[in-house]
């Protein structure tokens, strides 16, 4: 092994899918993954939420892939940034406590768009390549 290859194992993954979670735990994160969006929905109607509002916005968490424009390193973090249950968690909290059904279905909406994508199989992303997640290549197991 050259100090250029032991260089990148060290700071990259040397496989596509190093550090993805398999087996039985990866099935169990994609089923929180699923539970998460059947909750989402469920609290969405329950609220009376707008499921034109919810269709319409539904993807837009995906517009944060545009940050793979300015890198790796960049488009990782922000892509995990918004597909991470805190900032929907945040702002169902905000919407809540400021009694504002707005912003806690839009914060369902958020959850609902990162349930789905778990339940598929797509998790946050690692900066060695937009296909390497914690829940393997591309949301496909090892």
């Amino acid at each position: 092994m050259t100090a250029a290859s032991a260089t990148l194992s060290i700071h990259e993954p040397s496989t596509p899918a190093a550090g993805a979670v398999t087996g039985a735990p990866r099935a169990l994160l994609r089923f929180e993954g699923l539970a998460a969006l059947a909750m989402a929905l469920l609290l969405f109607e329950r609220l009376g939420g707008s499921w034109v509002l919810f269709s319409v916005l539904f993807l837009t968490p995906d517009l944060s892939m545009l940050g793979y424009l300015a890198g790796r390193h960049v488009g990782a973090f922000a892509y995990n940034g918004v597909h991470s249950y805190v900032g929907a968690a945040m702002l169902g909290a905000f919407g809540l406590f400021a009694s504002a059904p707005l912003a806690v279905q839009l914060a369902l909406i958020w959850a609902a768009h990162i349930g789905f994508d778990r339940a598929l199989g797509f998790g946050l992303k690692y900066a060695s390549g937009f296909g390497d997640t914690h829940l393997g290549r591309g949301g496909k197991p090892r």
